[in-house]
Protein backbone atom coordinates (compact mmCIF):
# COMPACT_ATOMS: atom_id res chain seq x y z
CA UNK A 1 0.00 0.00 0.00
CA UNK A 2 1.08 3.22 -1.00
CA UNK A 3 1.64 6.11 1.86
CA UNK A 4 1.41 9.91 1.39
CA UNK A 5 2.22 10.31 4.88
CA UNK A 6 4.50 13.65 5.10
CA UNK A 7 8.22 12.96 6.40
CA UNK A 8 8.45 16.22 7.74
CA UNK A 9 5.47 15.63 10.04
CA UNK A 10 5.05 13.99 13.07
CA UNK A 11 6.89 11.77 15.14
CA UNK A 12 7.63 7.79 14.50
CA UNK A 13 5.41 5.92 17.32
CA UNK A 14 5.54 2.60 18.82
CA UNK A 15 2.31 1.03 20.03
CA UNK A 16 4.14 -0.99 22.74
CA UNK A 17 6.66 -0.87 24.98
CA UNK A 18 8.00 -4.11 24.41
CA UNK A 19 11.48 -5.14 25.58
CA UNK A 20 12.66 -6.92 21.88
CA UNK A 21 10.89 -4.74 19.47
CA UNK A 22 11.89 -1.73 21.70
CA UNK A 23 15.70 -2.92 21.49
CA UNK A 24 15.34 -3.90 17.81
CA UNK A 25 13.84 -0.49 16.94
CA UNK A 26 16.64 0.94 19.23
CA UNK A 27 19.43 -1.09 17.39
CA UNK A 28 18.66 0.32 14.21
CA UNK A 29 19.39 3.70 14.89
CA UNK A 30 15.26 4.90 14.82
CA UNK A 31 13.87 7.68 16.43
CA UNK A 32 11.02 6.71 18.29
CA UNK A 33 8.72 7.15 20.80
CA UNK A 34 6.81 4.11 22.69
CA UNK A 35 3.53 4.69 23.41
CA UNK A 36 1.46 1.17 24.37
CA UNK A 37 -2.03 0.88 22.87
CA UNK A 38 -5.08 0.10 25.22
CA UNK A 39 -7.06 -2.28 23.07
CA UNK A 40 -8.71 -4.93 24.73
CA UNK A 41 -6.84 -7.71 22.06
CA UNK A 42 -9.16 -10.53 23.37
CA UNK A 43 -11.89 -8.67 22.72
CA UNK A 44 -10.86 -7.29 18.91
CA UNK A 45 -10.12 -11.14 18.00
CA UNK A 46 -12.82 -12.88 19.68
CA UNK A 47 -15.32 -11.74 16.46
CA UNK A 48 -13.17 -12.30 14.38
CA UNK A 49 -12.12 -16.02 15.79
CA UNK A 50 -15.45 -16.85 16.01
CA UNK A 51 -15.77 -16.12 12.19
CA UNK A 52 -13.03 -18.44 11.12
CA UNK A 53 -10.33 -16.17 11.14
CA UNK A 54 -6.58 -17.97 10.71
CA UNK A 55 -3.80 -17.13 12.85
CA UNK A 56 -2.33 -14.57 10.08
CA UNK A 57 -5.32 -12.42 9.82
CA UNK A 58 -5.63 -12.26 13.86
CA UNK A 59 -2.35 -10.96 13.49
CA UNK A 60 -2.99 -8.55 11.27
CA UNK A 61 -6.43 -7.14 12.64
CA UNK A 62 -4.67 -6.99 16.44
CA UNK A 63 -1.65 -4.90 14.62
CA UNK A 64 -3.92 -2.77 12.86
CA UNK A 65 -6.03 -2.09 16.12
CA UNK A 66 -3.03 -1.20 18.07
CA UNK A 67 -1.85 1.21 15.05
CA UNK A 68 -5.32 2.59 15.05
CA UNK A 69 -6.06 2.91 18.82
CA UNK A 70 -2.57 5.33 19.55
CA UNK A 71 -2.60 6.81 16.11
CA UNK A 72 -6.17 8.48 17.33
CA UNK A 73 -4.66 10.53 20.61
CA UNK A 74 -1.20 11.26 17.99
CA UNK A 75 -3.20 12.28 14.73
CA UNK A 76 0.12 13.87 13.39
CA UNK A 77 2.58 10.96 14.15
CA UNK A 78 3.23 7.78 12.04
CA UNK A 79 1.97 5.08 14.76
CA UNK A 80 3.22 1.56 13.83
CA UNK A 81 1.61 -1.47 15.42
CA UNK A 82 2.79 -4.59 15.96
CA UNK A 83 1.10 -8.27 16.72
CA UNK A 84 2.31 -11.99 16.58
CA UNK A 85 0.18 -15.06 16.65
CA UNK A 86 1.48 -18.72 17.29
CA UNK A 87 -0.62 -21.33 14.80
CA UNK A 88 -0.53 -25.27 14.97
CA UNK A 89 -3.12 -27.16 13.45
CA UNK A 90 -5.92 -24.99 13.56
CA UNK A 91 -4.91 -24.14 17.34
CA UNK A 92 -4.16 -20.01 18.23
CA UNK A 93 -1.95 -20.07 21.10
CA UNK A 94 -1.44 -16.68 23.35
CA UNK A 95 0.41 -16.02 26.23
CA UNK A 96 0.28 -18.29 28.90
CA UNK A 97 -0.90 -16.66 32.34
CA UNK A 98 0.66 -19.46 34.30
CA UNK A 99 4.04 -21.98 34.30
CA UNK A 100 1.61 -24.62 33.86
CA UNK A 101 -0.38 -23.53 31.47
CA UNK A 102 3.28 -22.49 29.77
CA UNK A 103 4.26 -26.58 30.47
CA UNK A 104 1.09 -27.72 28.77
CA UNK A 105 1.95 -25.24 25.75
CA UNK A 106 5.44 -26.39 25.13
CA UNK A 107 4.61 -29.94 24.99
CA UNK A 108 1.77 -29.42 22.45
CA UNK A 109 4.70 -28.24 20.14
CA UNK A 110 7.11 -30.58 21.33
CA UNK A 111 8.37 -32.75 17.93
CA UNK A 112 6.05 -30.46 15.66
CA UNK A 113 6.34 -27.64 13.57
CA UNK A 114 4.37 -24.41 13.99
CA UNK A 115 4.23 -20.89 12.44
CA UNK A 116 4.61 -18.05 13.78
CA UNK A 117 2.94 -14.97 12.13
CA UNK A 118 4.42 -11.45 12.34
CA UNK A 119 2.06 -8.50 11.37
CA UNK A 120 3.16 -4.31 11.33
CA UNK A 121 1.03 -1.52 10.18
CA UNK A 122 1.39 1.66 9.88
CA UNK A 123 -1.20 4.13 10.66
CA UNK A 124 -1.99 8.15 10.30
CA UNK A 125 -4.79 9.72 12.39
CA UNK A 126 -8.03 7.05 11.32
CA UNK A 127 -6.12 5.52 8.36
CA UNK A 128 -3.61 2.48 7.45
CA UNK A 129 -0.89 3.56 5.26
CA UNK A 130 0.75 0.96 5.30
CA UNK A 131 0.63 -3.60 6.31
CA UNK A 132 3.02 -6.17 6.34
CA UNK A 133 3.24 -9.62 7.27
CA UNK A 134 5.91 -12.06 7.55
CA UNK A 135 5.76 -15.94 8.92
CA UNK A 136 8.04 -18.23 9.92
CA UNK A 137 7.93 -22.19 10.54
CA UNK A 138 9.81 -23.88 13.43
CA UNK A 139 10.47 -27.29 14.73
CA UNK A 140 10.50 -27.96 18.26
CA UNK A 141 12.80 -31.37 18.43
CA UNK A 142 11.26 -34.17 20.64
CA UNK A 143 12.74 -33.17 23.83
CA UNK A 144 12.73 -35.02 27.03
CA UNK A 145 10.46 -34.50 30.05
CA UNK A 146 13.23 -33.20 31.97
CA UNK A 147 14.57 -30.88 29.95
CA UNK A 148 11.35 -28.97 29.93
CA UNK A 149 11.22 -29.15 33.90
CA UNK A 150 15.07 -27.81 33.78
CA UNK A 151 14.23 -25.40 31.04
CA UNK A 152 11.18 -24.00 33.10
CA UNK A 153 13.43 -23.71 36.42
CA UNK A 154 16.04 -21.70 34.69
CA UNK A 155 13.63 -19.44 32.63
CA UNK A 156 11.02 -18.39 35.34
CA UNK A 157 8.38 -16.43 34.85
CA UNK A 158 10.38 -15.05 31.54
CA UNK A 159 8.55 -18.38 30.36
CA UNK A 160 4.97 -16.12 30.27
CA UNK A 161 6.19 -12.97 28.15
CA UNK A 162 6.35 -14.64 25.00
CA UNK A 163 3.66 -16.82 23.20
CA UNK A 164 4.52 -20.30 22.83
CA UNK A 165 6.86 -19.81 26.21
CA UNK A 166 10.10 -19.57 24.67
CA UNK A 167 12.39 -16.59 24.01
CA UNK A 168 14.65 -17.51 20.53
CA UNK A 169 17.60 -15.06 21.86
CA UNK A 170 18.17 -16.86 25.01
CA UNK A 171 17.35 -20.65 26.52
CA UNK A 172 15.24 -20.68 23.99
CA UNK A 173 17.09 -21.70 21.55
CA UNK A 174 17.98 -25.05 23.04
CA UNK A 175 14.22 -26.08 22.25
CA UNK A 176 14.61 -26.00 18.82
CA UNK A 177 16.15 -28.66 16.00
CA UNK A 178 15.17 -26.39 13.07
CA UNK A 179 13.86 -22.78 12.28
CA UNK A 180 12.57 -21.58 8.53
CA UNK A 181 12.22 -18.08 8.58
CA UNK A 182 13.49 -14.31 9.12
CA UNK A 183 14.85 -14.11 12.83
CA UNK A 184 13.12 -10.56 13.23
CA UNK A 185 10.23 -11.85 12.77
CA UNK A 186 10.53 -14.81 15.08
CA UNK A 187 11.65 -11.72 17.58
CA UNK A 188 8.01 -9.89 16.41
CA UNK A 189 9.18 -7.20 14.31
CA UNK A 190 10.03 -8.13 10.70
CA UNK A 191 12.81 -5.23 10.79
CA UNK A 192 14.00 -5.43 6.90
CA UNK A 193 10.29 -4.52 5.21
CA UNK A 194 9.26 -2.04 7.97
CA UNK A 195 13.54 -0.16 7.63
CA UNK A 196 11.99 -0.61 4.00
CA UNK A 197 8.99 1.19 4.04
CA UNK A 198 10.36 3.84 6.15
CA UNK A 199 13.41 4.46 3.67
CA UNK A 200 10.89 5.02 1.18
CA UNK A 201 8.78 7.49 3.65
CA UNK A 202 12.15 9.04 4.64
CA UNK A 203 12.02 7.83 7.91
CA UNK A 204 15.52 5.35 7.69
CA UNK A 205 19.08 5.94 6.33
CA UNK A 206 18.84 5.53 2.68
Amino acid sequence: MNSSFDPAAGRLVLASRSKARVGLMTGAGLAFDAEPSQVDERAVEAEHLAAGADPETIAMVLAEAKALDVASRRPHDLVLGCDQTLGLDGRRYVKAETIDEAREQILSLRGRTHALHSALVLARGDSVVWRHVSTARLTVRAFSDAFLDAYLQAVGDRVLSSVGGYQLEGLGIQLFERIEGDYFTILGLPLLPLLDELRRMGRALA
